[in-house]
């Protein structure tokens, strides 16, 4: 198996080793430029605001066409139709246009226009620095995909006896009322009705994914892989033994994404592989060719506010961390500001955006959005937005797309206590970026008390003191190079504030805090 540190770092075309991403939800932004607007026709002033803000990445999340029949069956359900009234009060059946993730197969759905489209706008994307993402759902087509019609042998069959015995898991085959299929399914969950699910044990379904990976090198310049641990040889197995067993598939000797990953990378080196993982298995992905893995770890010790795992999961390999995707909403997640609340979400924002890895960002998120939008909806509801949430996350862009961000050293700095009866320190996250001979120390107290500790860094100065200046929070200090060496920096924040500091010389006439 070729290892991950063996593939070139696909982000060097791009000039960041810790790119910014903005997932869109596609379908519901392609209708913001008018009624007929497609790819091509989407405003320069949209791509000047994303690179404008340091966005590197953007995933147009819901660009392949799905299957008009699957959503009066499958779309319709109770636990949806709850959620669609939640979202949107006013809702309507024509709103509910079935999942994105529930695909036909991989061509450009109409509402974007067609395929030159989808390649104009990649062209445009890329002149201005920005790489395309877009979707590849590796376990499973539309339970009524017309690949039933013409490539029956990539689904994993069932006879009639596992049908009745589960027809919730299993349906008959759209294309032969004699024949049936199962639906798609994570193990955890009941599975997805509207899907036909893919048999990652077949060498056929393997060949034709992998073709269709290989075309899409043509048309983005990544993909983010959609529940991408489910085509592992061994979960495959465990989740579906009854059926490979009944068949006799066999287990195949290598794993389908060393296999497909190898074959694009020959296509295309630079091609990016995302990774949409869970069950502890980012690293085997990773090892697997994955250029990055999500980070779902890490968003849900930010939700719980465990300061210590927290600090834990930092001290992770580099080459790991490198890897990761940090988020604190997608298009899955509750909004940030309903699961963490607006100060806490301003805290686990700086956290996620200057530490290695992705850093990913939700369409609305950086304008206050609360509504989580369910997939199936075509329609967005009207919402205030807040002004200091996009005041703070303006500010922090502007912070980000400094270079030493992107393709910086970072270093996991330890906090000190002030006094032996402090334990304040405890709640304070700090890290260290040095490029060159630039500097950005950054501290998080997150927690809901003021904290209070020192921290000890590696100064480069001719002078005895220094300016560190907060960009967060436009505030300079004038502090002593000897002081910091030898107790550490006294830093003192209020609950769930932070510090981003450069460093600079200091005059000697100068007067600061």
């Amino acid at each position: 198996m070729k290892s991950l540190s063996n593939y070139p770092n696909t982000m060097k075309r791009f000039n960041s080793n810790n790119p910014r991403l903005l997932e869109i939800n596609a379908r519901i932004w392609i209708k913001r430029f008018g009624i007929n607007c497609t790819l091509s026709s989407v405003p320069d002033e949209e791509l000047r605001k994303w690179r404008g803000i340091g966005i590197e990445l953007i995933w147009l999340m819901g660009i392949w066409d799905g299957n008009k029949e699957v959503i009066n069956e499958y779309c319709f359900e109770p636990e949806l139709i709850s959620s669609y009234n939640s979202a949107l009060k006013d809702w309507r059946k024509e709103d509910v246009i079935g999942s994105p993730y529930s695909i036909d197969r991989y061509e450009v759905n109409p509402l974007f226009g067609t395929r030159q489209d989808l390649l104009s706008f990649k062209k445009k994307l890329n002149e201005a620095g920005i790489g395309l993402i877009l979707d590849f759902v590796c376990n499973h087509f539309s339970a009524k995909s017309s690949l039933i019609w013409t490539n029956k042998e990539i689904f994993l069959p069932a006879d009639e006896f596992i049908f009745k015995n589960d027809p919730y898991t299993f349906y008959p085959s759209p294309a032969n009322d004699k024949e049936y299929l199962a639906h798609g399914r994570d193990p955890l969950f009941p599975p997805w009705k509207d899907t036909a699910q893919i048999n990652f044990y077949s060498r056929e379904a393997r060949n034709y994914l992998t073709s269709v990976l290989i075309d899409l090198t043509e048309l983005c310049d990544g993909v983010r892989c959609d529940m991408a641990m489910l085509p592992l040889n061994n979960i495959f197995y465990n989740t579906w033994i009854g059926v490979l067993k009944k068949y006799g598939f066999e287990k195949p000797e290598k794993e389908f994404w060393q296999e497909a990953i190898s074959q694009v990378k020959i296509k295309r080196d630079d091609f990016i592989f995302i990774a949409e993982t869970y069950w502890d298995l980012e690293w085997q992905l990773q090892n697997l060719g994955f250029d990055f893995t999500y980070d779902k770890r890490l968003t849900d010790r930010l939700v719980a506010g465990e300061i210590h795992s927290i600090k834990e999961h930092l001290q992770a390999e580099k080459a790991y961390q490198e890897k990761s995707v940090r988020f604190l909403e997608n298009h899955d997640e509750e909004r940030a500001l309903i699961k963490l609340g607006r100060e806490r979400s301003i805290a686990a924002a700086v956290i996620v955006s200057t530490i290695p890895g992705i850093a990913f960002y939700f369409d609305g998120q950086c304008d206050g959005k609360k509504i989580k939008l369910p997939v199936q909806l075509g329609r967005e509801p009207e919402e205030k937005q807040d002004e200091k949430i996009k005041e703070f996350y303006r500010n922090l862009f502007k912070i980000t797309k400094s270079n030493i961000f992107k393709n910086g050293n970072w270093k996991l700095l330890e906090t000190y206590p002030v006094a032996d009866s402090d334990f304040s320190y405890e709640n304070l996250l700090a890290w260290e970026w040095r490029l060159d001979e630039d500097l950005r120390i950054v501290v998080v107290n997150y927690n809901h008390s003021a904290s209070r500790c020192r921290l000890k860094f590696n100064i480069q100065s001719i002078s005895d003191d220094i300016i560190l200046t907060d960009l967060l929070n436009n505030v300079s200090y004038k502090r002593s190079v000897k002081e910091i060496s030898d107790k550490g920096l006294f830093v003192e924040l209020k609950s769930f504030n932070s510090h981003i500091f450069s460093l600079s010389e200091a005059v000697s006439d100068q007067t600061l805090h």
